[in-house]
């Protein structure tokens, strides 16, 4: 059984290349891990230097979804299982041996997605109803009190985050492909520089496979979040957010609203929404007469 992996760097502190390269090489799982180097220097190139490592520079920033693609290229017919992740990533030992545990009792299983937590140790809220125009205008530009109960919806935040779900749209900061899955509905859509390319696989894979949030493991995200400190980087995600609804449809979108019905329906959302509510009002004292 061959297990890959993919980083992609553009100009990526050496830190944080070596940390998740040490996660990924403390168990002797990966039969190799391909770094391709975005960045307009190879000065990157001997920060790690390990046999199962091979280091592609590109030369130019061809952006995330592209950059992956060159790996999974190299390896779609001979790995089983590819990670794609990002470099602000680490994990303890046990964490992939227990996610091809998962994959290996579960064959329908095409893409999976762990608990991911902040650096204070917070669940970040990555496992996805497909997303509309609205979910992504209040993402971006709302503060987090605002419309909570939506964000919630969206993010799937009502249902816990403790329990193995199936949800369409996963994080692009950690993708654990069947690699059988890539080469049914085809890799990164290279249309996407970065952001929204993560929604786009993850929706098409979930079209024939099992998309699974799996949180009996966790990884650790620095979540660097450029858009909402770059107006560059920010105008990079409105452009690709509004490439995918241009692909998939902006309010007509019969896909999404079947496979948003299916996933809120398993997960009972109306009565945990009501259960909530229930909660939330005052109880009613009886009056006592005189």
């Amino acid at each position: 059984m061959m297990i890959t992996a993919s980083i992609v760097l553009y100009k990526t502190s050496m830190a944080e290349l070596e940390k998740v390269c040490h996660s990924l090489l403390q168990e002797d799982i990966f039969s190799k891990i391909i770094i391709v180097d975005n960045s307009p220097d190879d000065r990157l190139k001997n920060v790690i230097r390990n046999r199962k490592i091979e280091y592609i520079f590109v030369g130019k920033n061809l952006g995330y979804g592209a950059a992956h693609n060159i790996a999974i290229r190299k390896i779609l017919n001979q790995s089983e299982y590819h990670l794609a992740l990002n470099t602000d990533i680490f994990f303890a030992p046990g964490v992939i041996p227990k996610i091809i545990a998962y994959f290996k009792k579960h064959p329908k299983t095409g893409l999976l997605l762990p608990k991911v937590l902040n650096l204070r140790g917070e669940v970040q809220y990555l496992a996805k109803l497909l997303p509309t125009p609205s979910n992504l205008i209040i993402r971006l530009f709302l503060p987090e009190n605002i419309l909570k109960e939506k964000r919630k919806r969206y993010q799937l935040a009502f249902n816990g985050y403790n329990t193995t779900i199936e949800a369409p749209c996963l994080s692009g900061c950690f993708m654990f492909f069947r690699t059988e899955a890539l080469k049914k509905v085809g890799l990164f859509d290279e249309r996407f520089f970065l952001y929204a390319e993560d929604f786009d696989l993850s929706r098409r894979i979930h079209e024939h496979y099992e998309t699974i949030y799996y949180p009996k493991v966790a990884i650790t995200h620095y979540h660097h979040r450029h858009s909402y400190k770059s107006a560059r980087m920010m105008m990079i995600h409105m452009v690709n957010t509004i490439r995918y609804f241009n692909k998939w449809g902006w309010f007509y979108d019969p896909q999404r609203w079947k496979t948003n019905k299916r996933i809120l329906q398993e997960l009972d959302y109306k009565l945990k929404l009501k259960s909530k509510l229930e909660a939330l009002k005052p109880s009613k004292k009886k009056r006592k007469v005189s």
